[in-house]
C-alpha cells in the first residue's frame, strides 16, 4: 500500500468491504515496542449493528490496521 500521511486520514468515513458504513475514523493505535500500526479507532456515529471488531471503553470499534483495503474517499475494511 502506498504512503499516506496520518493528517489526511482525520475525520476519514470507515466502511466495510460489503458496503456497511462503519464510522468516521476518530485515531489510530501503534504497538510502543515496534512502532507498528495496530488498530484504526472509529467513532461508530450511531452504527449498533454487532460487528466482529472489539471496542474499546468509549464504545469505538477497533479495526487492526491488516483489514484497510484501501483508502480514497473512505477507507474499506475487509468486513
Amino acid at each position: 500500500m502506498a504512503e499516506i500521511l496520518a493528517e489526511n486520514l482525520s475525520g476519514k468515513a470507515v466502511m466495510g468491504t460489503d458496503g456497511t458504513e462503519l464510522g468516521m475514523l476518530y485515531n489510530i493505535t501503534m504497538d510502543a515496542n515496534s512502532g507498528r500500526l495496530a488498530n484504526l479507532v472509529v467513532d461508530p456515529e450511531g452504527f449498533t449493528r454487532d460487528t466482529e471488531f472489539s471496542r474499546d471503553e468509549g464504545g469505538r470499534l477497533l479495526v487492526p490496521v491488516e483489514r484497510v483495503q484501501a483508502v480514497k474517499d473512505h477507507m474499506i475494511v475487509q468486513t
